[in-house]
């Protein structure tokens, strides 16, 4: 598998990805393209960690495409299959991180800020891989007083440390690495080991909702 191929995961010829990638078109350089899906992605999508898919159909980008909202991993979807409907290799990235700021909800259901696993998107261009995090929306940046990430595939964007009061906001604590397809047991497995009992009392459901 390249990556640039669709998948399962990544079908980015169903319709609801090219009604997305359709507005791109016209657009003349790879860069342009990187840093527009970029913001569609962050902002288009409203970030919701409160809802967790647990089957292969939560994980497909056309389902995501057709939703308002989604968690971190959904949004790193998103953004690979469209990246790849417009032939530039991208991947999914998978790492642990904690959360300082706005946890209270999160933690008083799986009792602890650390999130696991956090979604990222590798983009090759200019003859090298770089990182990105499509999660966070500017609505929701604002309301925390964290500056906006922003990407064009020139440098890895993937953190706000801090928020504008220099309180910490995130950190990174364990990077799981890159995959070329959703890992969809690696996901569930992750979630299983950092979450057992949480898991346990759900996982026959097809989603989570905290």
């Amino acid at each position: 598998m390249k990556y640039t191929d669709p998948s399962y995961f990544f079908d980015y010829d169903h319709p609801a990805i090219q009604r997305i990638t359709s507005a791109y078109q016209h657009l003349e350089t790879e860069q342009e393209i990187i840093h527009n899906l970029y913001v569609e992605v962050r902002d288009g999508w409203r970030y919701s960690p409160f809802e967790i898919g647990l089957t292969k159909e939560h994980f497909k980008a056309s389902t995501i495409a057709q939703k308002r909202q989604g968690h971190c991993i959904d949004k790193a979807i998103l953004l690979v299959a469209c990246l790849r409907a417009f032939d530039i290799p991208a991947r999914l990235h998978l790492a642990k991180v904690s959360n300082h700021i706005a946890t209270e909800r999160l933690e008083k259901v799986i009792g602890t800020n650390e999130l696991a696993p956090h979604g990222l998107v590798d983009v090759y261009h200019n003859g090298k891989w770089v990182k990105c995090s499509p999660a966070f929306n500017k609505e929701l940046c604002a309301m925390y007083r964290v500056d906006v990430l922003d990407f064009d595939g020139t440098a890895d964007s993937v953190m706000q440390e801090y928020n504008r009061d220099q309180e910490q906001f995130m950190s990174y604590l364990e990077d799981y690495g890159h995959f070329e397809d959703v890992p969809l047991d690696f996901i569930m497995e992750t979630f299983k080991k950092n979450y057992p009992e949480f898991y346990e009392q759900f996982k026959d459901r097809d989603q989570i909702s905290i």
